[in-house]
């Protein structure tokens, strides 16, 4: 009993984070929102949406996304009272810490690294796709063996890899010019696509719409469990905790209202794609800029392809962001090498954890499939989900005068709700992404019993140096 006791100890409000470890606060709301809004539209948009209406929801894919989007507003609620209480840069990893405790910390934090680390793969290669075919509407043709996978018949898909390294390196900059970036970035995509709902409002033919639900209604819970890979991002808004000036206010802010701008987008683009073609004509790899073309706007699809770079770009960005500050926090905490926590004197940012993740995701994205990574993704995160909706519930218990600036509405009910739907959107998953799902976890509880535990920060006060018990949530050093 004394042994499991030690795995589920929490850990108090950024115990272990000093001025060494500082972040620079630099970051407001609008820049937060934009953070989510840059994260949430992307391969969801562009990609998914049209695949997901043509194998599994149809025209119904409209309540797919209002399906996925009701799951991850739920749980953004649960995230935005932990962003208001906790803070830290560690978004889930942190907050399973101060309430669950070590080991389904390591575990959360461990799937957050896979959930990163795999979007940001599998969204370059998307943009790989993309820049292929915008070169290509110029003239210009690039070997194939530079374009793609071994498993495809190439040596290394080298635009992917490229991307990652230039965001990589934009992110080193600083977290505000970072910002500024995404921020221009945002407004080009949305501008695409204010462009694309406009043509298709104008295009929109009634009878594209039969039959509405074709699959039926489990058509769109599957729909849901695909497309539940778009909302991936409004988490990463709360690694970002440690860098916003008021993170008490403005980190709930930016997470929920991300959140629902992305949604309504969602649904008015799918809205407007399956009513301006067929359903059945849109399983392609860019349905967007297909369903321009067959209408006569092939100067408006080019366009489009344009805005999807813009769009992919900076989901990559924002995931490479939420990666670095979790394995910070995980490495603040002794669960990983300490060697990683060493802040740039003049950028105030984890450059050696930037470039170790860059170089392990451009791994992925160069010599992997892109069909082999994006269903980890989705389980992986709804995994975090469930785990954050819980925690709220089992803080309110056991902190009950911990200070909320912001609480989730109707708890338990609303948390419970979202680890209810994300458990449900979980059985839709194939078993082939379950069963490399749980290897993943089998291989993070090897490390974390072969080092994490022996480094931990925690454990060695508790255990070590022969104190019995951390005050819980001791006063912080920065986070909030």
């Amino acid at each position: 009993m004394s042994f499991i006791r030690k795995l589920f100890h929490t850990k108090p409000l950024n115990h272990y984070v000093t001025e060494e470890h500082n972040l620079r606060r630099c970051l407001t709301a609008t820049d937060l929102t934009m953070l989510g809004v840059g994260a949430i539209i992307g391969a969801g948009i562009f990609v998914l949406t049209g695949i997901a209406a043509a194998v599994l929801a149809g025209p119904a894919i409209i309540f797919s996304y209002i399906l996925a989007g009701l799951a991850c507003a739920f749980c953004a609620l649960a995230y935005a009272e932990f962003a208001s209480s906790v803070g830290g840069c560690g978004s889930a990893y942190g907050y399973a810490y101060a309430s669950l405790g070590e080991i389904v910390a390591w575990i959360i934090g461990w799937d957050l690294l896979l959930e990163y680390g795999m979007d940001a793969a599998t969204v370059s290669i998307g943009w790989s796709g993309y820049v292929q075919e915008a070169l290509r509407a110029v003239g210009i043709t690039l070997p194939k063996v530079l374009l793609t996978d071994p498993f495809h018949g190439g040596i290394m898909n080298v635009p992917a890899v490229l991307v990652i390294f230039v965001l990589a390196a934009i992110l080193c900059l600083g977290s505000k010019e970072s910002a500024r970036f995404n921020k221009i970035v945002v407004f080009i995509k949305l501008s695409v696509i204010a462009l694309f709902i406009a043509i298709g409002l104008f295009n929109f033919n009634p009878e594209n719409w039969k039959p509405f639900l074709p699959f039926g209604v489990k058509g769109i819970v599957n729909g849901a469990g695909l497309i539940f890979f778009a909302f991936i991002g409004f988490d990463a808004v709360s690694t970002a905790a440690e860098e916003s000036i008021r993170p008490q206010r403005d980190v709930p802010i930016g997470i929920i209202a991300s959140l629902l701008i992305c949604t309504v987008i969602y649904i008015v683009f799918a809205a407007v794609l399956t009513g301006m073609m067929h359903f059945t004509l849109l399983n392609v790899t860019s349905p967007v800029a297909n369903a321009l073309i067959h209408l006569g706007y092939k100067l408006s699809a080019e366009v489009i392809s344009l805005g999807a770079i813009a769009g992919l770009t900076t989901v990559i960005l924002v995931m490479l962001f939420g990666a670095s500050r979790v394995f910070l926090a995980m490495s603040r905490d002794g669960l990983l090498p300490k060697v990683f926590n060493k802040m740039d004197d003049k950028t105030q940012t984890p450059r050696r954890i930037i470039w170790s993740l860059a170089a392990i995701m451009a791994i992925n994205a160069g010599f992997l499939p892109i069909s082999q990574i994006a269903d980890l993704v989705n389980i992986g995160t709804l995994a975090a989900f469930i785990v954050v909706c819980a925690g709220v519930i089992v803080l309110r218990y056991t902190r009950p005068n911990l200070p909320r600036t912001f609480r989730t509405p109707w708890c338990p009910l609303v948390p419970s709700l979202g680890v209810i739907l994300c458990f449900y959107l979980m059985l839709s998953l194939p078993a082939i992404t379950w069963i490399s799902f749980g290897l993943w976890t089998v291989l993070g509880f090897v490390i974390y019993f072969a080092y994490g535990r022996r480094n931990s920060l925690l454990y060695k006060e508790l255990y070590e140096n022969g104190h019995s018990e951390i005050p819980a949530f001791a006063p912080s050093t920065g986070s909030n």
